[in-house]
């Protein structure tokens, strides 16, 4: 992966893109679909690949392989050798510690909306990953459509995963 590109890109912040930052992303976790908007109207939509327990319910602590679900903001975005790019939710929030604490397990954390796997950077595998849930936990999209969001998300953005 272009380290080197993603890093610039990451200095630069979303200047190029000021105007066509997305307000607000919804995932909606049976689907396998991810929406994004700006001022009420769509303006991005991609299939994904959830964490490999997906259909097992909401995530209830670290090592599940579930997909949390709950309202969270983007609070960092990274560049990843191994899955391309990557938008860190601010998954746990206060409900998800209190359940997790209930249950006397860790909640875990680090759950990303990112790119592909390396062996897939060019993105000929993408019927084949968007066919499975393979992440830990995670929402995994093309590296095309990771691209369109890194440059539109902002930190604080917020992000809503539905059942």
């Amino acid at each position: 992966y272009p380290i080197k590109q993603c890093l610039r890109d990451l200095s630069g912040g979303n200047e190029l893109y000021k105007n066509e930052l997305i307000d607000k992303i919804e995932v909606y976790k049976s689907a396998r679909m991810m929406y994004a908007y700006r001022n009420g109207k769509k303006v991005f939509e991609s299939r994904m690949s959830l964490g490999k327990n997906a259909d097992k319910g909401n995530k209830l602590q670290a090592g599940d392989y579930r997909t949390p679900e709950g309202i969270y903001k983007i609070v960092r975005k990274k560049c990843d050798p191994r899955l391309y790019r990557s938008l860190m939710i601010s998954y746990p929030n206060a409900q998800d510690r209190a359940r997790s604490a209930a249950a006397g397990v860790r909640p875990g954390g680090y759950i990303t909306i990112h790119g592909q796997p390396k062996w897939n950077a060019n993105g000929y595998g993408d019927d084949y990953t968007l066919a499975h849930d393979w992440t830990e936990g995670c929402m995994a999209v093309p590296n095309k459509k990771m691209k369109f969001l890194w440059h539109r998300v902002a930190n604080g953005t917020p992000i809503t995963i539905h059942p």
